[in-house]
């Protein structure tokens, strides 16, 4: 199969781990599929968020469009009325005059999520659209020229108010929870985006992340956005049928924020087993890490992240390959 598999392995790096003798997750775990089908390891830069890296990954520039807008369009909200902005809303706790960013949520998510549609009328006067996600992340958009600069995750911050009557709504549920609420960040209005790569057309994406998949669909890409890990990849080994394809592992740096090295070790091991059982003839693959998540500190890295491939270049192991040029350099070296 001549075309290429991109396999995003989501805040793969990572610090040296006490509980695993000093060593990363990656590099304890079992991935011989790996191994044995991406022998050129070379490197790029990381940067601090999934939407800076792939977007510059795919089209030579960091975005112009903020984070909520981009997972707006991901979930298929409408934001590209200009009248609209988008806030991305993540658990958090807010008392003590702190942001405190909350990640092991399963006991808490399905009650944040009922407390905030249920002050959803609050917001009535500006059309309110709302999509809950992951672990009770949510996206908003409404009728609001109102773009606020606000603490961002992972990295706890002294609290700011949220102006408006947003800000109502999140102090509300606040009040009813302890001081958790769904916080906003990443705000504002879709804008320009840049044009992909030509060597990556036709392209589907399939993850279960909206920020990838909002960067994806405002490139014009076919998006599948499926939850459970293993249904990505037959829907993947579809498309792959009919051009490139970008299959996104968000579980890795997931598990990397809940500070877990073994479930991150776990994941990775059972990608490796999927790839095995959905691409055992696929000639073209490329593994790369946008960024490093600690499962010290649950906070991300920023650092040089690798990039394994079944492509050879013709460039030694380890050379670094400016992020801006991984895609022609290697789509230009495709068997």
């Amino acid at each position: 199969m001549s075309n290429t598999l991109f396999v995003l392995l989501d805040g793969a790096e990572d610090d040296p781990n006490p509980l695993m003798d000093g060593r990363k997750p990656y590099e304890v775990a079992e991935m011989p599929y790996l191994e044995s089908r991406a022998p050129h390891r070379l490197k790029t830069t990381g940067r601090g968020y999934t939407q800076l890296f792939l977007n510059e990954f795919f089209t030579g520039h960091p975005p112009e469009i903020p984070r909520a807008a981009l997972e707006a369009l991901g979930l298929g909200l409408p934001i590209q009325d200009p009248k609209r902005t988008a806030y991305r809303l993540s658990p958090a706790d807010v008392s003590d005059g702190m942001v405190r960013w909350c990640y092991n949520t399963a006991d808490i998510k399905d009650e944040l999520e009922e407390r905030v549609m249920s002050h959803m009328d609050m917001l009535s006067e500006y059309d309110p659209a709302i999509k809950f996600f992951i672990e009770g992340r949510a996206v908003l958009t409404m009728e609001s020229d109102q773009v606020p600069d606000l603490p961002a995750p992972p990295k706890d911050a002294p609290f700011v108010e949220v102006p408006g009557k947003l800000g109502e709504l999140v102090m509300k549920v606040a009040s009813e929870m302890g001081g958790i609420t769904g916080y906003p960040w990443g705000c504002g209005k879709f804008g320009h985006q840049y044009e992909p790569f030509p060597e990556l057309a036709p392209m589907t994406a399939v993850s279960d992340s909206p920020t990838s998949m909002g960067i994806c669909a405002s490139l014009g890409m076919e998006t599948h956005v499926i939850d459970d890990l293993e249904a990505r990849f037959p829907i993947a080994r579809d498309a792959l049928e009919r051009g490139n394809v970008f299959l996104h592992v968000d579980e890795v740096d997931e598990y990397s924020h809940q500070k877990d090295p073994f479930k991150k070790k776990a994941v990775l091991e059972e990608t490796d087993r999927l790839m095995e059982k959905y691409f055992p003839d696929v000639e073209n693959i490329i593994y790369f890490v946008d960024h490093g998540t600690s499962c010290v500190t649950g906070e991300h890295i920023l650092m040089d992240v690798p990039l394994w491939t079944s492509i050879d270049t013709g460039l030694p192991d380890g050379t670094m390959v400016p992020l801006d040029q991984v895609v022609q350099t290697l789509l230009r070296n495709t068997r």
